[in-house]
């Protein structure tokens, strides 16, 4: 992958997060100054050094050419951007931001120490990141404008590839395709009953004065993102929730009041409200979800015994079983097959396909499906599934591709995508020759001496 589309998947906002006393480390000493100047944007030297600190080891060539023409290749999208007047919804952009952010808190080890580390405070981190963010998604959709037009024949494919020695071709790894049927252990009522009142309990202690809802959260709350943060989330539109606890907590107004038990696909909680700002919301909760006793364990592995004995008997189908019987929602619906959003790492697009390297696939799963071949249908066993919960599950595994060669025969569709890819390369390097020769570009002295890898810049 060239370094702009690395610079823009490997969290961006990083560039523009480090503080001015870092620049004063460059070689020169020199705290800020234009170096470049593309359209009417400029690249400053502490946007470089911001970015050669932070991608130093990845970088190939010398930094201070590598950078700045990046950065240029990055302005000219965004001036591109602006005259295809492209706007990132901001909820697509927030979404992200919170997802990364939370991302860089785990690496870090607390909000705390994240602050430390910019020094800032999280709202400026936020709105940093968000900015920064931003640019990636737009950057990305302009390149899409741009290249939405290429296609490819079967027949430019074979063309491509027929002057490829073998050993050339793309390596496919083994893969496998999982068609899955998940139960959910019967949870007894009086159990459920204990848990609801376990969280009224707190909510009476809150009320009370006894106990603060952040100090309850740590110490009893199982959502191990928000926990550790006294229950509390970041801000977040009402599409980033489970249904039914969006509905509770944008019903909140009064930030000193505790809702009533809400019911979620991950358990029961009481939600507080920290503040709202637009369409989003901030709130903290406390989740407790209901002990599974082994016998309800037990009995619903005795029914999905019962169910892989049927399919094996060929009483009925897998994909009919998965429809009708399983209680995994995302799968369901896709007769059972599960499927794995993969990020291509040449045009950054989100493709979602059935095919998993075995690394890919949930642990409990691919413990199971490493010992079992094309057809077969696995014995019951327990997971934790994407909620949080533990249910039981058998899978089938519906196809195994060894790892190979590609071949038209068997991977047309993997060598397809490479042609596309390689043609929306060359589209997206024509482009920037021609913005080159249309665009103001003005870089200082000791800035031309390098070997760019687009020429045009020097004029």
């Amino acid at each position: 992958m060239k370094l702009i589309e690395k610079m823009l998947c490997a969290f961006v906002f990083l560039i523009v997060g480090i503080q001015m006393h870092l620049y004063s480390q460059s070689p020169k000493n020199v705290i800020d100054e234009v170096v470049w100047v593309v359209g009417d944007e400029a690249i400053l030297r502490s946007d470089v050094e911001a970015a050669r600190l932070e991608f130093g080891a990845n970088i190939q060539g010398n930094p201070y050419c590598v950078i700045p023409e990046q950065l240029a290749i990055q302005k000219l999208f965004l001036h591109q951007a602006q005259l295809d007047s492209i706007d990132i919804p901001s909820s697509t952009v927030s979404a992200n931001v919170e997802e990364r952010l939370n991302e860089l808190i785990m690496r870090a080890g607390s909000k705390e120490k994240l602050e430390e580390y910019y020094r800032k405070t999280m709202t400026q981190i936020r709105e940093m990141m968000f900015e920064s963010i931003k640019e990636q998604y737009t950057v990305q959709q302009v390149r899409e404008n741009l290249t939405k037009d290429v296609k490819v024949t079967p027949a430019e494919v074979r063309r491509y590839f027929k002057e490829v020695p073998e050993d050339s071709l793309p390596w496919i790894p083994a893969q496998v395709e999982v068609q899955i049927i998940t139960m959910q252990p019967r949870i007894p009522q009086e159990e459920i009953d204990r848990v609801k009142a376990e969280l009224r309990e707190y909510t009476e202690r809150v009320n009370s004065g006894e106990s603060s809802f952040s100090t309850l959260a740590i110490l009893y709350s199982e959502d191990p993102g928000s926990a550790r943060y006294g229950g509390e989330m970041d801000y977040a539109g009402r599409g980033e929730f489970d249904p039914a606890f969006a509905s509770v907590a944008f019903s909140l107004t009064d930030p000193k009041k505790i809702s009533k038990v809400v019911e979620s696909e991950y358990g029961f909680h009481i939600i507080q409200l920290v503040d709202k700002r637009g369409d989003k919301v901030k709130v903290k909760h406390i989740l407790r979800k209901p002990k599974l006793d082994p016998a309800d364990i037990d009995v619903a592995l005795g029914r999905l015994d019962t169910v892989a004995e049927d399919l094996r008997k060929e009483k009925f189908t897998f994909d009919e079983a998965a429809t009708y019987l399983s209680d995994d929602k995302d799968s369901r619906k896709n007769h059972g097959l599960m499927t794995n959003l993969k990020i291509d790492q040449t045009t950054g697009e989100r493709i979602r396909t059935s095919r998993f390297q075995m690394q890919d696939l949930p642990q409990e799963i691919a413990k199971v499906v490493s010992t079992m071949k094309t057809g077969e249908i696995s014995a019951p066993f327990t997971m934790v599934n994407s909620k949080g919960k533990e249910v039981c599950a058998i899978v089938k595994v519906k196809t195994y591709i060894k790892a190979h060669r590609a071949s038209m025969a068997e991977d047309f569709q993997v060598l397809k995508d490479v042609v596309v890819s390689k043609m929306k390369e060359e589209k997206i390097k024509q482009w920037i020759k021609e913005k080159q020769r249309t665009t103001y570009i003005r870089i200082n002295e000791d800035w031309r001496d390098c070997e760019f890898q687009y020429p045009g810049w020097v004029k």
